[in-house]
């Protein structure tokens, strides 16, 4: 008999009047607000505009919500379209289901959209959100946690959680590996190594970002082996298993190519940016009395050859 486990919530929803309040996209929501915040604290620091990251993020989020949908509802279409099924299920996305592969694929869609717009690098805001990312998404799986779901194989361990019966699904009473727990941890351990690393070796082009996608898939890979969920298999894998290992090779050899190719850190992230601080300081100069003297003579300079330049040439007389 196991005397020591982790509770599940009795309920994933919680009325607030007549409003409902999901776990599961509360705990979504909280994270995009984390992932917001510190990202543009890494934006501002990086040389970039307060408020970039959260106006390019109007793009990147609502992407990202349907990316991860789409990969869910395709990798796990029996869900949704097989006998005994409703297929209207597949838009109640508050009952939980988001593949992070797609919603990384797909938000990175928006990001460039709202990158492009701004005349900014998406390699760059990238590289100054992906530690946020990481954060958003170890609050984002205690949403699992509300709907008792996503858990790994039965264990008598004094961490483990323990799951209700719900005969409706098939889902049996007992306690089991906190998967949402493990990688809820790991991703906050990602959030930090990018953070160390990027602020170490001055990480830039994307790099950050590819270091955050490569530390991801190994913790990944790990959780993907333990949980007992119903999942499709190649050669023995599980899906996501082999996808982790796509994405893990695919993001060290953008590394180690973007490392010969444009070695360092971008020195411009943001060139609005640029513009307001030289207009700001050249103000700043004409209004600081001493200070600003050498800015004036300049400009008076300026005025005077552009007024010698516009008088008629006078030729000598004869």
């Amino acid at each position: 008999m196991n005397l020591a486990y982790i509770p599940s919530p009795s309920t994933g929803v919680v009325h607030l009047g007549p409003i409902p309040l999901r776990g599961y996209a509360f705990c979504i929501i909280i994270g995009v607000f984390a992932a917001v915040w510190l990202g543009n604290r890494r934006w501002i620091a990086r040389g970039g505009r307060a408020g970039t990251v959260a106006d390019i993020a109007v793009w990147a989020v609502p992407f990202g919500l349907v990316g991860g949908r789409l990969y869910h509802v395709i990798t796990d279409y029996e869900l949704y379209f097989g006998p005994g099924r409703d297929w209207v299920d597949a838009f109640k996305i508050w009952q939980g289901g988001l593949g992070i592969w797609g919603a990384v694929a797909l938000g990175a869609v928006g990001a460039w959209i709202g990158c492009r717009r701004r005349g900014i690098p998406l390699p760059a805001w990238a590289d100054a959100l992906a530690p946020g990312i990481a954060v958003a998404q170890a609050i984002g799986r205690w949403g699992n946690w509300f709907n008792q779901e996503l858990y790994g194989r039965a264990t008598d361990l004094p961490w483990a959680l323990k799951i209700d019966a719900d005969p409706a699904i098939g889902r049996v009473a007992g306690t089991y590996h906190p998967t949402f727990l493990y990688e809820s941890l790991w991703c906050l351990l990602v959030a930090a190594l990018v953070i160390w690393a990027d602020r170490r070796f001055t990480l830039g082009h994307g790099r950050a970002f590819a270091l955050y996608v490569a530390a991801y898939t190994v913790g990944r890979f790990w959780t993907e082996y333990l949980r007992v969920d119903d999942a499709h298999h190649v050669l023995g894998l599980r899906l996501n298993g082999w996808t982790s290992i796509l994405v893990f090779l695919a993001a060290v050899v953008y590394m180690v190519v973007s490392a010969k190719r444009c070695p360092g850190r971008e020195a411009v992230v943001e060139p609005q940016a640029v513009e307001d601080g030289a207009t700001e300081g050249a103000e700043g100069a004409e209004g600081a009395g001493d200070a600003g003297k050498p800015v004036k003579v300049v400009k008076e300079l300026d005025r005077k050859a552009g007024a010698a330049s516009e008088k008629p040439e006078q030729k000598p007389a004869p």
